[in-house]
């Protein structure tokens, strides 16, 4: 009885033990069955190219090579050449009575701007009529004296004395006679008002009368008048940008104004000092006036190197513009065709236009990119 008792406890130890080691392989898990999934590779895709249905439908050109010198452009301000500016000044001092011209009118060598009233003309007048007085009356004594002398009536030394006070009253006629004549007055016409004329032809760029002003006599210039037949056009340049630029050397000026003229200058002066903020120097562009060029006009000067580069060109119809970018098409395997995006430059004649970057010569590309557009989009 006791063996039996035994036995059946060995019996349940044993399922006990199978039932734990059942558990145990449950919780390890088969680990065939946990292995990652094969992995599928997915080609990437290229965003920049595409593919149309008839791609022989789109012409082709070539980009060519264009050898050309290196430029630079800056801008510049138009301003008078300052050694044709002519003040106009006033030799007599006194109030402005009359005002015949205006700042930015054109005026003439010999025409009137100025009237002033003046007592220095009033007191010139005085002398001139005193010494003309005076020279007569000097005039008739020397006449008296040589009658004289020739009868033996005086001696050779008043005669002498005579001569001398006429001579003496000549001078001083003569003197204030050219006074009234430089404050631009007649001798011969007594006036109490100095008129101002225009001493060269040209623009007036500067006033500083009105009418009822005190004029101070070489103390200020009413005018200034500016001969605008030539002009300068003032430009900065960048400290690095020195080298490119050359005493004597041409420049192409254009205007804000008149972008489509291009004008053809020289360079007279490169500034010593630079500018301690922007770091620029003042180069100043002599250029001959066509006539409609105005101070304070903006200008863009573009001055031209020795140094030879090659550059790239294609029709100007081959660069499309999107988002303030240039791109063109070239053909890719497959018949397909990629877009890269490129930096345009000058426009060039015969409808051709410069790529900077982005596309060497030889390279072809699509002629009419905007058709091909509208294809893949559609």
């Amino acid at each position: 009885m006791k063996n039996e008792g035994l036995e059946i406890g060995c019996f349940l130890i044993s399922i006990l033990a199978l039932l734990l080691l059942g558990g145990c392989n449950s919780a390890h898990g088969d680990p065939a069955a946990e292995a990652p999934p094969p992995v599928t590779v997915v080609p990437d895709l290229d965003v920049s190219l595409f593919s149309v249905d008839h791609p022989e439908h789109f012409p082709i050109a070539t980009a060519t090579e264009r050898i050309s010198t290196s430029k630079l452009v800056v801008t510049g301000t138009v301003m008078p050449d300052i050694a044709r500016n002519v003040p106009v000044i006033s030799l007599a001092t006194g109030r402005v009575v009359a005002i015949h011209a205006r700042l930015g009118d054109t005026v003439q060598k010999g025409q009137l701007l100025l009237s002033i009233r003046s007592d220095d003309v009033a007191s010139g007048f005085s002398d001139y009529k005193k010494a003309a007085a005076d020279e007569v009356l000097a005039r008739a004594q020397l006449e008296r004296a040589t009658d004289l002398y020739k009868h033996g009536a005086i001696a050779m030394n008043d005669l002498q004395v005579a001569q001398d006070t006429e001579d003496k009253a000549k001078v001083d006629l003569e003197t204030t006679e050219e006074h009234l004549r430089l404050l631009g007055n007649d001798p011969q016409k007594p006036k109490g008002v100095v008129d101002v004329y225009a001493p060269v032809s040209g623009v007036i760029t500067d006033q500083q009368v009105t009418n009822a002003a005190g004029v101070q006599a070489l103390g200020s210039n009413p005018f200034t008048i500016s001969d605008l037949s030539y002009v300068w056009v003032v430009c900065d340049v960048y400290e690095n940008d020195l080298p490119n630029v050359h005493l004597g050397d041409t420049a192409e000026v254009a205007l804000n104004a008149y972008p489509d003229k291009i004008i053809t200058g020289k360079i007279g002066n490169i500034g010593a000092i630079l500018d301690p903020n922007l770091r620029t120097a003042k180069v100043r562009i002599e250029v001959r006036n066509p006539g409609m060029i105005r101070m304070g006009m903006f200008a863009t000067a573009t001055f031209h190197g020795q140094k030879k580069e090659t550059h790239t060109e294609v029709p100007a119809s081959a660069i499309l513009h999107i988002h303030d970018r240039d791109w063109v098409y070239v053909p890719a395997p497959n018949q397909k065709f990629r877009r890269l995006e490129v930096v345009g430059g000058d426009a060039l004649p015969n409808h051709m236009q410069e790529i900077k970057s982005g596309i060497a010569p030889g390279q072809q590309v699509v002629a009419n990119p905007l058709v091909l557009e509208h294809a893949i989009e559609q």
